[in-house]
This record gives structure tokens, sequence and C-alpha cells, in this order.
């Protein structure tokens, strides 16, 4: 079970920077899609050189014809909803002026959320939904809110000319001789 989590981990940690790079492609300059080109452009060869690697590592046959297709039909479909995602995840960072802060909070936690009403669905009838879903669901929600309303917002400030001189100022006023150091 520790690779899966580890996989799982590595794609928390991938997605979760890219809210914070895709924050960083935000300017008044161009529009926010200018860098969804690339973002596609990414996927495209991460997905197709990466998989067909993986295939080949596996000893897996590069055919999808009869019975091979469900995975072409699957595949392309989870690539339309991933690229949908992208795409809607591009305009709340355009919205909100590149705010990874307040978008992936919503993000992430409204997926987990997504994931466990789906596969509710999909197994009602053969399981029983046990009810701390719901609770743990209301609990994400809940985190959601919380960590977005209490992130830190903004860039660290620049610091000034006028604050750089009043450091230096402090630093010579420490100084138990009041020279300067190389006096």
């Amino acid at each position: 079970m520790l690779v899966p989590i580890l996989f799982a981990l590595g794609t928390a940690l991938f997605w979760g920077l890219y809210g914070p790079t895709i924050g960083n492609a935000h300017s008044k300059l161009w529009s926010p899609f200018k860098p969804y080109v690339f973002i596609g452009l990414a996927y495209l060869v991460l997905a197709i050189f990466g998989g067909l690697i993986a295939m080949k590592i596996k000893g897996d046959s590069f055919s999808y014809a009869g019975e091979q297709f469900p995975p072409a039909k699957w595949g392309f479909l989870a690539g339309c909803l991933g690229a949908a995602g992208a795409i809607c995840l591009t305009s709340a960072m355009m919205i909100s002026k590149g705010n990874a802060l307040l978008v992936m909070p919503i993000v992430f936690g409204g997926a987990v959320s997504i994931t466990a009403v789906v596969s509710a669905y999909r197994l009602r009838g053969h399981t029983t939904i046990h009810p701390m879903l719901w609770v743990g669901m209301a609990l994400v929600v809940t985190g959601i809110v919380i960590v977005a309303r209490n992130t830190p917002q903004g860039h660290a400030p620049k610091p000034s000319v006028e604050t750089s001189e009043s450091h230096a100022a402090a630093a010579s006023n420490s100084n138990p001789d009041n020279q300067s150091p190389g006096a």
C-alpha cells in the first residue's frame, strides 16, 4: 500500500504546486489563456511520451482496437474532464487575479467531495454508505472555508529604499562604539 500512497502524495505535491505556478503566469499584458496553451502542450507531451514509455515498460500492446477500445474511450473522457478542469482553474485564477491561496483549497476540497459523491452513487445498492462519509464531507467543506479565509493573501512586500536605510541606521546604532564596522 506504500507505493500508491507515495504516488498520491506526488500528485498532491505536483497539483498543489500547479495553482501557485499558474498564478505566476497572471499578467495584465496577456490573456490568462496564453499560458493555458502551454499547459495543454505539457499535458500532451508528458501524457503521450510518458504513457508510451510506461506501456513499453509494462509490456503492454500499443493496440486500441476491439477489446482494447475502453481504455481509449475512458482515457479520452478523463482527459477532457482534466482539460475542462484546467480551463476552469485558469479562469478562476484570472478572475481572482492569480490568488492561488483562495482558489486551490476550493479546488482540492471540492474534488475530494465530488469523488466521494460519485463513488457513493456508483456503489448504491451494493454497499452501505457509512454516515461518517457525510460528516467527513461537511468537515471538508468547513475546512475549505477556514483555509481559504485564513491563508495569508498577496505577495510579500518588497523592501523600499527607506526601509533599507532604516535597517542600516539601526545596525550602526547597535554598534557600541557608534562607529562604522571598518573604522
